[in-house]
């Protein structure tokens, strides 16, 4: 009995409560078959109850009292607010097919949603929702954004409540669906979803193949870049939540803050290869690296510390670091650098998506269209330009690339001709070098006469004419008591002579083409090609005459100079070498030197 007076005396509260609401009777929403979709921030009133300790009696009664207001501008969004808000409104079925509705909160990181239902005849229902739940609990549709499926009886009055409680953003944009009209937007979004997505994937493939062949760092950040603000849109959107990690709530929690953090390393080291700003901008590199540690350190405090606290701090430097990246490309532009200038153009399209999507958050714009969806549009055509620009990049890099070849090449080729034409000078050096010590190995250092080894080798070569039916004479001449002159005057005295006796003898030869040489000591041989024996003959004794009537004279002194000469005539029959023709002239010298010296003695005279 007392639980009936109970449960009467709460119904007669909830119809006091609702005789009581008419008087906002303004804000009441009218269903029809006509209207299978309808958004609600025109007629829904709010209220904040800051302790979030209000009940739903507590929220009632205050509707009641005129506590609620209106959205400001029609506006769901409040930024990021402690405790808890409380929307209202009513809801009136005239439809006559549709009894069941969707109502579907359009934000997909709300932590905690209670949706109350309360009829006219004194029912209330309640609905929990928000990833604070996994994903599969407290939505009646499996869907990004949370949703509660209510009963709306025709032609009765039904007054929503809907509270709402997050560390996350306070957006609160709600909308009515017939589940129908629900399909139908559900489709488009996952399309419109589907081709951003599918836009974003066509790029990283296409831009990791690049990197994988072209070996480019740029590229890989860029990979970096569309994965992880992919993966921020994928969170902000509903759909990690949904499809990676549905029964996460702590990663449903940490993913937005930690997604922040990884796309603006990424975007910021993107902007650091592809500007170059080491080369070109030392400072800005810095304070680009700074930037970078900055995330790094508070992408590892947002897993430890409140969403609350990092998530607005990660979403308010999200202005301030695109906002230096514009800064970057300007300058680089500035600098001459004309890849920055569609690098500068793309950042433009991403700075005024994600720029309104931060508004939206901090509830600084109100959430339209393209306020909701401008970070997908601006994302999408930065990720193309900046595509592009990675192209006009790798071509004008390229180019550059060749220049320094060729410019190199033509440098080397220079360097090359100026060593290939001092190697040569050094080569035509080195040959005369050679040449002279050749000819100095070759010549006797006192007369400057060929010396004995050079006449052998000379040798040979006359032997092999003469043998071609070529005549050839050898002369050996020995200055006569030649120690005396040694012992008499001294020994510079003697070699002075030798050295006149070789340049009288040498001149008389210069016209007979003889090949003559310093046998030893004072002994001088010479090889007579194309002369028999009667012509050697005759230049023995032109010599012995020129040398007798030409004394030497040194320091004052006359010296008498006589030679005596062996003449040989090669047998060109005989297969005997040079040493053999050396010994028969040799022997006739000695003849000479026994038969008084000063005279001209041959070989063939021995023979006889």
């Amino acid at each position: 009995m007392g639980i009936a007076r109970s449960l009467l005396g709460a119904c007669l509260g909830w119809l006091l409560l609702l005789t009581a609401l008419p008087a906002r009777a303004a804000d009441t929403v009218v269903l029809t078959d006509a209207t299978p979709a309808v958004p609600l921030s025109s007629h829904v009133l709010y209220y904040h109850d800051a302790a979030a300790k209000d009940s739903l009696r507590d929220s009632a009664h205050k509707l009641a009292n005129n506590r609620f207001a209106r959205l400001p501008d029609e506006s769901a969004a409040f930024g990021f607010q402690t405790g808890a808000y409380w929307f209202h409104v009513r809801l009136l079925n005239r439809s006559e097919r549709e009894q069941r509705w969707l109502l579907v909160q359009q934000y997909a990181l709300s932590d905690n949603i209670d949706v109350y239902a309360n009829y006219a005849d004194g029912r209330t229902q309640h609905w929990r929702g928000g990833d604070a739940l996994p994903f599969a609990d407290g939505r009646s549709i499996s869907y990004r954004h949370p949703n509660f499926l209510i009963d709306l009886p025709r032609e009765q009055p039904v007054d929503v409540f809907v509270r709402v409680q997050s560390q996350s953003s306070m957006q609160v944009p709600l909308k009515l669906y017939t589940q129908a009209a629900f399909t139908e937007m559900s489709r488009d979004a996952q399309l419109g979803m589907g081709v951003y997505y599918g836009i974003l994937l066509a790029l990283f493939f296409y831009n990791m193949v690049l990197w994988l062949t072209l070996r480019d760092a740029s590229y890989f950040w860029y990979l970096l870049h569309i994965c992880a603000f992919g993966l921020v849109l994928f969170t902000l959107n509903g759909l990690g939540f949904e499809y990676l990690w549905p029964n996460s709530t702590w990663l449903a929690d940490k993913s937005v803050p930690l997604s922040i953090c990884l796309s603006q390393v990424g975007m910021q080291q993107f902007t650091r290869t592809f500007l170059g700003l080491r080369e070109r901008w030392r400072l800005g590199d810095r304070i680009s690296l700074g930037i970078i540690a900055f995330y790094v350190l508070l992408g590892l405090a947002a897993t430890q510390l409140p969403y609350h606290v990092t998530t607005p701090i990660a979403s308010a430097t999200v202005f301030l670091s695109i906002s230096w990246v514009a800064a970057l490309g300007l300058v680089i532009t500035r600098r001459g650098y004309k890849p920055a200038v569609i690098f500068l153009l793309a950042w433009a399209m991403f700075l005024l998506g994600t720029g309104m999507f931060a508004a939206v958050a901090f509830g600084l714009v109100p959430k339209v269209f393209l306020t909701e969806y401008g970070k997908e549009i601006g994302s999408a055509m930065e990720m193309l330009l900046l595509s592009i620009g990675l192209g006009y990049r790798y071509s004008a890099l390229r180019s550059e690339n060749e220049r320094i070849i060729r410019d190199s090449r033509d440098q080397l080729e220079q360097k090359v001709a100026q060593r290939t034409s001092e190697l040569s000078n050094a080569l035509n050096q080195l040959a005369d070098a050679h040449g002279r010590l050749r000819e100095s190995s070759q010549r006797d250092s006192l007369t400057g006469l060929h010396n004995r080894s050079f006449f052998h080798e000379g040798m040979e070569g006359l032997l092999s004419q003469a043998r071609s039916g070529r005549h050839l004479s050898l002369l050996m001449i020995d200055l006569d008591h030649f120690k005396q002159i040694n012992d008499r005057h001294g020994h510079l005295v003697g070699d002075a002579c030798l050295r006149w006796a070789a340049g009288v003898i040498g001149q008389t030869l210069r016209q007979h083409n003889a090949l003559l040489a310093r046998f030893g000591g004072e002994e001088f041989v010479v090889a007579l090609p194309g002369t028999d024996l009667e012509g050697a003959t005759h230049v023995a004794e032109e010599l012995r005459a020129r040398l007798r009537a030409e004394p030497f004279r040194c320091e004052g002194a006359t010296i008498q100079v006589t030679a005596s000469f062996g003449v040989h005539s090669v047998d060109t029959r005989s297969k005997a070498g040079a040493e053999t023709a050396l010994q028969r002239a040799d022997e006739a010298l000695y003849r000479a030197k026994a038969d008084g010296r000063d005279c001209v003695r041959t070989s063939a005279v021995m023979a006889a």
